[in-house]
């Protein structure tokens, strides 16, 4: 189905979807805990980040000072294979001296991200002596200095309010290219299940066109007496009168009960002999539709 023009279909969205808006928050996920001694690395999540980057958002808190920084994965991983050579690697978002805070941190598109936590004692070291120290953990050795606590509480980025968002559609209620002729079209059979339904009509025309939605029993007054023209169109709120190309939009209401599609030449022009083209959709409900919504 070919829908209305983009602008108009973000603008019927924009009407919408404010009411069920999504709300999201840093929720708590899992955590962790270490024991560092002086100078050592505690390497923790890996983060990876989309093409537009992305946030990460911790808290830590530590016996100790401790400097917390993001260091490249790739170039974490490579350090830790050579621990004897010295660090080469470009940390991100430093923060030194901490003891309690929440860390954050906006990560670059496209590069897993590594959280590094360091002890601050004995910072005189060689930095990859602090690298040699996991590996050294790793294998059950450890300093005799009091060990420092790290505790880790990661977080996520959720949502916590209207997660299931209804999901919108366009259905075609008439689509036709017909000949023109002086006598109005009628196309009926359409009702709105909802307040605040959207429909949109399409009207392409060699000739200046009136167009109206109006309800079953104007619309067949109207074709039994077209002398009613002017006074039955002055009272529907959904109508165009001369246009030859237009898309435009209208709010109904279940209140407004059935309506018919009404198009025809505006009275008193030349009618050529040239086809129109007539499209009416109708802007429902298909998922996650709460009560009053259309559908």
């Amino acid at each position: 189905m070919k829908l209305p023009k983009i602008g108009t279909f973000l603008f019927l969205c924009g009407l919408a979807m404010p009411l069920f808006a999504q709300e999201y928050e840093w929720q708590p996920a899992n955590e962790e805990t270490a024991q560092l001694d002086p100078a050592e690395f505690h390497a923790g999540r890996v983060y990876r980040p989309g093409p537009d980057g992305g946030n990460m958002h911790v808290d830590i808190a530590a016996q100790q000072p401790v400097t917390i920084e993001m260091v490249r994965t790739e170039d974490w991983d490579a350090a830790m294979q050579h621990p004897e050579a010295p660090l080469n690697v470009e940390f991100r978002c430093v923060r030194e001296h901490v003891k309690k805070t929440t860390f954050e941190c906006h990560l670059p598109p496209n590069t897993p991200m590594t959280l590094l936590v360091r002890d601050e004692r004995n910072l005189d070291r060689a930095v990859f002596a602090g690298i040699g120290s996991i590996l050294a953990g790793k294998n059950g050795v450890r300093h005799l200095a009091s060990p420092n606590g790290l505790h880790i509480q990661y977080y996520r980025w959720a949502c916590i309010a209207n997660c299931n968002p209804p999901v919108f559609q366009w259905f075609r209620q008439v689509k036709e290219k017909y000949e023109l002729t002086p006598v109005l079209k009628v196309y009926g059979g359409y009702a709105p299940s909802g307040d605040g339904e959207q429909v949109s009509i399409k009207i392409k025309s060699p000739a200046p066109m009136a167009v109206a939605l109006l309800p079953p029993q104007e619309a067949n007054q109207l074709y039994a007496n077209p002398s009613s023209f002017e006074s039955v169109f002055a009272g529907a709120a959904c109508k165009q009168r001369g246009i030859q190309s237009l898309t435009f939009q209208c709010t109904l209401n279940a209140a407004d009960g059935p309506q018919a599609l009404v198009v025809a030449p505006e009275p008193g022009g030349k009618v050529p002999h040239k086809k129109a083209e007539v499209e009416f959709y109708a802007y429902k409900c298909v998922e996650n539709c709460p009560a009053g919504v259309p559908k």
